[in-house]
């Protein structure tokens, strides 16, 4: 018989205690997100129908934004959802996808910054 043991899932630490914090920090945590998606929409919108912004500096927007969106849509859904339904945990699969997701979006945008200081 041997002392075998998995880690299935992984216990977060919550921004407060009290249920009436936690649905304030969902409420400004849903602000937020929804500003930047709503920002970054517009400029996303705005460089793909206009003709004369089809220059390099808003093609590097356009991907700015884009990656933002990215970025922020990894991790944000699931703090708002552990906050609004009062859980503390996340899978491990959950986490090694979100930690996958959020640096390669990460190093795309520093490859993208790096090249473009380069110019």
């Amino acid at each position: 018989m041997s002392n075998a043991s998995s880690i299935t899932h992984f216990l977060l630490l919550a921004f407060a205690d009290t249920r009436e914090l936690q649905l304030l920090h969902f409420c400004l945590f849903l602000g937020i997100y929804l500003a930047a998606l709503l920002g970054n929409s517009l400029i996303i919108a705005a460089i793909a129908c206009d003709h004369h912004l089809h220059t390099p500096m808003y093609f590097f927007l356009l991907n700015l934004s884009l990656l933002d969106l990215g970025s922020i849509s990894t991790t944000l859904p699931k703090s708002m959802a552990n906050s609004l339904w009062d859980t503390r945990v996340i899978s491990f699969l959950g986490c090694a996808a979100q930690v996958f997701f959020f640096y390669g979006l990460f190093d795309v945008r520093r490859t993208l910054s790096s090249h473009h200081h380069g110019l």
